[in-house]
């Protein structure tokens, strides 16, 4: 039986409203996995994802933990791996993080463990590696980072000395990530101005933090490029108008800035996604309720696509993006208004909007396409 979320559930873009396009001639390709967050119950919210970019809300699945209810500060709560059989799923209020096998009927939960610290916000996974970015400062605890081995089956093993300190006691962390190599993590801090990157040796412990100042103010999330191309958000502490998307170039001694920080000439840029195929990346301004596009050049240097930055109109409070495979489709989380957008991705860049669901959980967080 559907949960109370499914039947909250509104499509209100009226085009999709009016499509008497058939299940047939717009099969289910994909899926979109949304985080619940829930104080009662910590779940993934799964929607079926269609060949025209619609969604349809099609299941749940608890994590076995507890969520906060309400937003964590954070990107990447959710990370699906490349082959798309696990879905690694933070619980922030209790304190583990849970382990889900994909299959065709969906989600079979096979595992969960303590994150290794206190309140864990983000998680990433590489070549059978995954790492947990815990906000321990949150409940009075210490900022960390920890690792575990996941088996074939899913299964998790915590490695012995991975757990490693930020920079300093109470940094504001938001987002976790490994390189496109799986040697490198990197971690912002929001408080401190600062980007870390972990080095990662064979047996999957960690060496750092190797801290270095962010170009912007307040960095926040990101999203890799390619020829190790970084983009991290910087919502410049909330000032009006005055976010930016700032790149950098991941190189053996750590990350090195490409340029200025780019405005987006909106405010509270927090969340950010590149296309797979590094020629575009996006922010999403949770304070102006839009997305930033900036097309990307050989040397990762960013140009607005929009002189004012509004390549799209979001619900209220858009936070996490991802795409699905082949860039076709981009979607985002507005914690504000509780909904998922849809938006189709033409070739110059630009977004048509193709589906907006509302009645999403409060707080709810991460994002995973497929």
């Amino acid at each position: 039986m559907r949960s109370k979320w499914l039947y909250g559930l509104v499509l209100t873009l009226g085009a999709a409203v009016a499509s008497t396009i058939s299940l047939a001639q717009a099969s289910a390709p994909g899926v979109v996995y949304i985080e619940s967050n829930s104080q009662s119950g910590n779940s993934v919210l799964k929607f079926n994802r269609f060949g025209d970019g619609r969604l349809e809300p099609a299941a749940e699945f608890p994590t076995g933990g507890t969520g906060t209810g309400a937003g964590l500060g954070n990107q990447g709560a959710l990370f699906l791996t490349d082959d798309d059989r696990f879905l690694f799923a933070v619980n922030a209020a209790s304190n583990n993080v849970s382990v889900f096998a994909v299959n065709e009927d969906g989600l079979q939960l096979i595992d969960r463990k303590p994150s290794g610290g206190s309140t864990p916000i983000s998680v990433t996974e590489s070549h059978g590696i995954l790492y947990v970015l815990n906000n321990g400062s949150a409940t009075g605890s210490v900022d960390n980072i920890s690792g575990f081995r996941v088996s074939k089956q899913g299964r998790l093993t915590p490695i012995p000395g991975s757990t490693r300190s930020l920079s300093a006691p109470a940094v504001g962390p938001a987002q976790i990530h490994f390189d496109q190599e799986g040697e490198t993590l990197i971690v912002t801090e929001k408080n401190t101005n600062l980007i870390d990157t972990f080095a990662v040796a064979e047996n999957g412990t960690a060496s750092g933090p190797n801290s270095v100042p962010s170009t912007g103010t307040t960095p926040f999330g990101f999203a890799l490029g390619k020829r190790g191309q970084v983009f991290v958000t910087d919502a410049a502490g909330g000032a009006a108008n005055a976010s930016a998307v700032s790149a950098y170039e991941l190189t053996d001694i750590g990350l090195h800035p490409l340029e200025s920080a780019s405005p987006t000439q909106q405010t509270s840029a927090c969340w950010a996604a590149a296309t797979h195929d590094g020629r575009f990346v996006y922010s999403a301004n949770t304070g102006s309720n839009t997305i930033s596009g900036f097309r990307v050049q050989h040397d990762g240097r960013l140009t607005l696509l929009d002189a004012d930055g509004r390549t799209a109109e979001t619900g209220g409070s858009p936070a996490d993006l991802a795409f699905s495979n082949g860039d076709r489709y981009l979607y985002v989380v507005s914690g504000g208004s509780h909904s998922l957008n849809g938006y189709r991705v033409a070739e110059d860049g630009t977004l048509t909007p193709v589906a907006n669901y509302s009645g999403l959980p409060v707080g709810s967080t991460g994002l995973a396409v497929r």
